[in-house]
């Protein structure tokens, strides 16, 4: 069976599709997935083995100029793309208008969510099958649960399985370290930087080696500030995606914001704690083993505003304590 996935963006929304695709793969045998899906994140479908090839889409891109992607053929291509291969089924797992408007291309029977179930409701005008998912449960399983109804396969019970093999992706390491995921993109979404350096004097007393990525100039400044003048505290040179992976995968443990990489560190099984602010973990926190949600309990907190600052009651002794607990847990079992 071939099934095409759309699943575009963002990349917490991407990993969150894998343990669909590894539900979907122990329950029908020889089944493959072909996903469309942002090209900033195509190569995170590649990690799953039930994943036949990746269709890289650039929605973000080609919005910021329409004339030039129509004129160049991008669009064409992408559409002729499309079309090269016969499919038994195309599952929209975004539930969006612009990712539903991406199955019109495609000659097969689309399932996607009923209109009580998608994002936008318009979205479920273009689906064959319409599928009723509730709302108030995690993201993750959402998508386990739409994948099941539309391939015609029981829910496995349990905890979703992403699929990736952790020590693979690693590689050979060296000096174990810990991993600050620091950057985000809403301002209020960022633990204050007096905190991580705490948290960096803090653990670097204990001799832990910690290291810090970045994505921009403004993340790399903040990362020289928080580990300046530290024994073994490291800020790493600017990494792609597969690059942070690797080192995610080899970390003993992460603390991160409310971003993508911290649902990668959920992914790959690394012992996490992750720092919530504006936003509540329930619908979208990092899920997996060994997760360890912080939540601040300042006034804004909790009310998803993207400019308020909210973790005045979320101090580096607390984060330090629970992150030390989560390392002494892992070293005992």
């Amino acid at each position: 069976m071939r099934v095409l996935l759309i699943k575009t963006s963002s990349l917490g929304d991407v990993i969150h599709t894998l343990p669909a695709l590894t539900d979907a793969a122990r329950a029908i045998p020889g089944i493959q997935f072909d996903w469309v899906v942002e090209e900033g994140f195509a190569e995170i479908p590649t990690w799953h083995p039930a994943v036949a090839q990746v269709i890289p889409v650039a929605i973000r891109r080609w919005r910021k100029n329409l004339l030039q992607t129509l004129k160049n053929g991008e669009w064409s291509r992408f559409k002729a793309r499309l079309r090269e291969t016969s499919y038994d089924l195309v599952i929209d797992a975004q539930g969006l208008l612009k990712s539903a408007l991406l199955t019109r291309y495609v000659d097969a029977p689309i399932a996607g969510l009923d209109r009580d179930s998608a994002r936008e409701p318009i979205a479920s005008r273009f689906y064959d099958r319409r599928y009723s998912v509730p709302r108030d449960q995690h993201a993750l399983e959402r998508v386990r649960q739409l994948f099941a109804q539309a391939l015609g396969y029981s829910l496995p019970g349990g905890m979703g399985d992403y699929g990736l093999d952790r020590v693979a992706m690693a590689g050979e390491q060296g000096t174990p370290y810990l991993l600050f995921l620091h950057g985000t993109t809403w301002p209020s979404k960022h633990w204050p930087e007096a905190n991580w350096r705490e948290l960096a004097e803090l653990m670097s007393l204990q001799g832990w080696a910690v290291r810090l990525p970045w994505g921009n100039a403004d993340e790399k400044a903040r990362a020289e500030r928080i580990v300046s003048g530290l024994p073994d505290a490291q800020v790493l040179p600017r990494l792609n995606l597969v690059a942070v992976a690797k080192v995610i995968a080899g970390a003993q443990a992460c603390v991160a914001v409310d971003t993508g990489l911290g649902h990668l560190a959920a992914a790959l099984d690394v012992p996490s704690i992750s720092l919530y602010g504006p936003t509540l973990p329930g619908r979208v926190g990092a899920y997996g083993r060994s997760q360890v949600h912080l939540c601040a309990s300042g006034p804004n907190a909790g009310l998803g505003d993207r400019h308020k600052p909210c973790f005045e009651n979320l101090p580096a002794s607390q984060v330090a304590a629970e992150l030390n607990t989560l390392l002494s847990t892992q070293e005992a079992v």
